[in-house]
């Protein structure tokens, strides 16, 4: 048995060290972060709208008056949570498929999101942090939401430079 046991260790703890055993360069955080350029597509999804209260009947309680939902619709931002390097240039294309007007919020940011319309816009990440993100039409907060994540450039490696490791 214990012959066994040998042969069955040497066959999985081998390979294990054979591919364990390489050398993987760490990130060299001496060369300096090179800024990106990032495609966003970010769409207004309708989550519960009372345009659903025909297909959904609970909905009529729900948007009723005192309902949890009265004057309120949940929409949201798909993605709602993005995550940028400090530096990195956003080229972001807005969708809103709806007949509803939306807006895409930042501190230092705004874009109308008018109905059934795409637009295209850049928007540069200048200062790492966790930033929210809004729709300013009231009826839709708090639920249509979300966050943009700025890396800190310090914290990131810059591109391996070829031929060194």
């Amino acid at each position: 048995m214990l012959p066994r046991l040998r042969r069955l260790f040497l066959s999985v703890a081998v390979p294990l060290v054979a591919c364990t055993s390489r050398a993987t360069p760490a990130a060299d955080l001496t060369r300096p972060y090179v800024a990106q350029t990032r495609h966003i597509t970010v769409t207004t999804v309708p989550l519960l709208v009372k345009e659903q209260q025909n297909v959904l009947p609970f909905l009529k309680q729900d948007f009723g008056k005192g309902g949890v939902l009265e004057g309120k619709e949940v929409y949201a931002f798909s993605p709602s949570t993005m995550t940028v390097v400090e530096g990195d240039t956003i080229h972001f294309t807005f969708v809103n498929p709806e007949d509803d007007d939306h807006s895409f919020v930042l501190p230092d940011f705004v874009v109308p999101l008018p109905p059934q319309k795409s637009f295209d816009t850049t928007y540069v990440a200048r200062h790492a942090g966790i930033f929210p993100i809004v729709c300013a039409v009231q009826s839709h907060l708090p639920m249509m939401s979300g966050q943009l994540v700025v890396l800190p450039a310090a914290t990131m490696a810059g591109p391996a430079v070829a031929g060194k490791q």
